[in-house]
Parts: structure tokens; C-alpha cells; sequence
């Protein structure tokens, strides 16, 4: 009988309302986003680390508010009038300080959204007066936005994070695992997302599957790495 290979299968990560967890490190900033309808001036900025879910919150307030969800580094090649006719949210804004073109583009598009009432949602991992922005307007417009904060993860969502992680990744855990990582692992988004990149590429073709052996192995391989 031929041996069958085991293929890596795609990550789809599940971006639904249902599929994000709230905890008291997120619940707040939950709450902020539920109310997009009452936001002072109409926008709101959404900061977190990496992995905290801002993608995943940016998703579930389009399905809710009909908006586009563009990365920042985008906007000089649109047309931003067109773009300010409904909601929008503009991800990883700190990505173009320093880009004269794409910092007069987001800019535009500011104004304009509050000008016509239109809801603006703006995403990134730190606050604004850590941004080298070039523009002082836009610079004194995204400090004066109402910020919701995506804290580290405390225990129950640390653990909802790690299973959908590995969820997405079509990855079934032993019961065990996830609180032997809880226990054993530092406490990040970030590390969480290396965790399970690492146990789903050492599980493919294993038998025994995600074991806490397996955890253990994966856990000793990234602090070795640093």
C-alpha cells in the first residue's frame, strides 16, 4: 500500500462575531466597538499587539457597519472622495509616518468621513505619540481620537486565543495541552501565534498528533531561540 503524505493544509482564520472571545482584557474595548454609533467625531483607534485580534475586531464591525477595511499603506493609490462616502477602517497606520503622499491621502480621508458623517475606524500597536507622522494636522487629529486597548491576555483568553489558533490551523490538540501551555508559556499574543505555527508544523505526519510531549519539545525549541 502507498504511504500517504501528509500535506500542510491552509490556514483559515475564522473571523466571525462568535469566533472572537472577550475577557476582562479585551471586554472594554469590545464595548467601544459595539458603540460605533456613538464615537466622538465619529472615529475610533484600536490598539493592541500583535495577535490581539484587531484584524479580527475590524471584520466583525464591517460586517456590522458595511465598511472597507484597507491596510493604510494603500491610500495614495485610491480615490479617498470615493472612499469617504461610507464606513471605513484603515489598518496599521503607523506604517506610513514618513510617507508624505499616503499621510496627506489618510488625512484627506479623515476629513472628509467626519465631514459627510461617516464612521472611521483606524488600527495600530501603539498609541499616536509614538508615530513619526511628517503631517503636525494629522498628527494633533489622530492624537486627539478616542482609543480602545487590546491588554495582554489573561488566563481564559490566552486559552480561547491558543484554541483558534490552532483551530484555523485544522489542529486538535490533546486535552491536556493547552493548560500545560497556560502553565508554561509567556504571556503573549505573539508568542501564542509561534507556539502554534511550531506544534502544527512538528504534528504533520505524527501519529500521536499535538501532545504535551510535543508542547514541551516546542516550548524548550522557542526559548532556545529567543
Amino acid at each position: 500500500m502507498a504511504r500517504q503524505l501528509p500535506l500542510p493544509l491552509p490556514v483559515r482564520a475564522a473571523l466571525g462575531r462568535g469566533d472572537y472571545f472577550v475577557s476582562s482584557s479585551n471586554s472594554l474595548a469590545v464595548a467601544m466597538l459595539d458603540g460605533w454609533q456613538s464615537w466622538p467625531g465619529g472615529k475610533l483607534l484600536l490598539v493592541g499587539p500583535p495577535g490581539s485580534g484587531k484584524t479580527h475586531l475590524a471584520h466583525v464591525w464591517a460586517a456590522e457597519s458595511g465598511a472597507t477595511i484597507l491596510p493604510a499603506t494603500a491610500l495614495p493609490d485610491l480615490p479617498i472622495p470615493d472612499l469617504a462616502v461610507g464606513p471605513s477602517c484603515i489598518e496599521n497606520v503607523p506604517q506610513i509616518a514618513g510617507n508624505r503622499p499616503a499621510e496627506e491621502a489618510l488625512f484627506h480621508l479623515h476629513n472628509l468621513a467626519l465631514a459627510q458623517r461617516q464612521p472611521l475606524l483606524l488600527s495600530a500597536e501603539t498609541a499616536p505619540r509614538h508615530w513619526p507622522l511628517l503631517l503636525p494636522d494629522l498628527k494633533s487629529r489622530m492624537e486627539g481620537t478616542q482609543t480602545a486597548t487590546l491588554r495582554e491576555p489573561d488566563d481564559a483568553l490566552l486559552a480561547a486565543v491558543l484554541a483558534k489558533l490552532l483551530a484555523d490551523r485544522h489542529c486538535i490538540p490533546a486535552p491536556d495541552v493547552i493548560p500545560y501551555l497556560l502553565r508554561q508559556m509567556p504571556r503573549s499574543f505573539a508568542m501564542a501565534q509561534r507556539v502554534a505555527a511550531e506544534l502544527d508544523a512538528r504534528a504533520l505526519g505524527r501519529a500521536k498528533g499535538i501532545t504535551r510531549a510535543l508542547a514541551r519539545d516546542v516550548l524548550l525549541s522557542l526559548d532556545r531561540r529567543g
